[in-house]
């Protein structure tokens, strides 16, 4: 799927783009991708892994920040780890094997290269499946605001963690094994497409009545009986604006992603389809970029987080 490219014409990875290709014209051995500068790759990489390294050390630091959504928020930080990780290996790997570091071992490719989808898909599970938690948790904080602490339980916050991280891996290595077959690509993307319609239906329903709450509370109509103020009522929708954004960018950065899966199952023969396909390293980097975005999304929606961030940094540069 993440293609390790040939650097010589005698090297061939296996993956859905080159079979594709190699289906449409035998004589081709591989795409030609529009290539990406290694180090381009490696900078975003080191970024990404950096932001999102900060985020999880400052949530672990500040027990302000020790919340449901903080700790949902904490792994999917996590999750766009793996993608700076897999691409990092991958980067790495084809420096070493164009400078003649280490040898050129098809089986050694091969198996790196499917540490690398793995991880990636790992990721991507992982990160609809922690987005989709948090959408239920600013549900329940906006709708269920006196039941919160009954429903939204430590004992099944931490249940649902070890539950998505054991699933997702699972399923990325099951996605890998039988990558030839096209009812794996199907399943993949049938689980994106119900994620994204599942938040988007959350989101909406939270949006229309937490505006008529906040109608009423301003109105002081209802604000003693729905337990909260103006203020509280603010900062809930608040969460829910900011994960919208986290929704709306992880679409935009893995969209492109999902319909390269697509045309590999529609169309994997036609020139259009093709032409597509030589464009997978930028899609790679539009999937850096989401675990880049996402931190400064954090800390700029969360003044408790940006005030952490800032102390870590300065107290490092010191």
């Amino acid at each position: 799927m993440t293609p390790l490219t040939s650097l010589q014409p005698d090297i061939n990875i296996t993956n859905f783009t080159v079979q594709s290709a190699f289906e449409a014209n035998p004589n081709a051995t591989t795409i030609v991708h529009i290539e990406v500068p290694k180090g381009v790759f490696l900078f975003l990489c080191l970024l990404s892994l950096l932001e999102n390294i900060l985020v999880v050390v400052a949530i672990a630091k500040n027990h302000n920040l020790h919340s449901p959504m903080y700790y949902f928020v904490c792994c999917l930080a996590a999750s766009d780890m793996l993608v700076s990780i897999s691409n990092l290996i991958e980067t790495l790997i084809l420096i070493f094997l164009r400078h003649a570091v280490i040898k050129h071992n098809i089986p050694m490719v091969k198996m790196m290269d499917n540490i690398v989808d793995t991880l990636i898909l790992c990721s991507l599970v992982t990160s609809l499946s922690f987005l989709g938690a948090i959408a239920v948790d600013r549900y329940v904080t906006i709708f269920y605001a006196l039941r919160y602490h009954n429903i939204i339980t430590q004992r099944r916050v931490v249940s649902a963690i070890i539950g998505i991280w054991l699933a997702s891996t699972a399923c990325s290595i099951i996605f890998i094994v039988f990558s030839d077959s096209h009812i794996v690509i199907l399943c993949l993307i049938g689980f994106f497409i119900f994620m994204m319609v599942l938040m988007l239906g959350l989101y909406i329903h939270m949006f229309v009545l937490a505006r008529k709450h906040c109608q009423m509370i301003m109105s002081q109509q209802k604000g003693v009986r729905r337990g909260f103020s103006p203020h509280q009522a603010a900062a809930k929708l608040r969460g829910a604006i900011t994960l919208t954004i986290l929704l709306g960018i992880f679409f935009l950065c893995w969209g492109p992603f999902f319909l390269h899966l697509t045309l590999i199952v529609s169309c994997p023969k036609n020139p259009i389809c093709l032409e597509y396909f030589k464009y997978f390293r930028i899609t790679l980097v539009l999937m850096i970029f989401n675990s880049i975005i996402d931190p400064i999304i954090y800390a700029f929606r969360s003044r408790e987080l940006r005030r952490t961030l800032k102390d870590i940094v300065l107290c490092c540069s010191h």
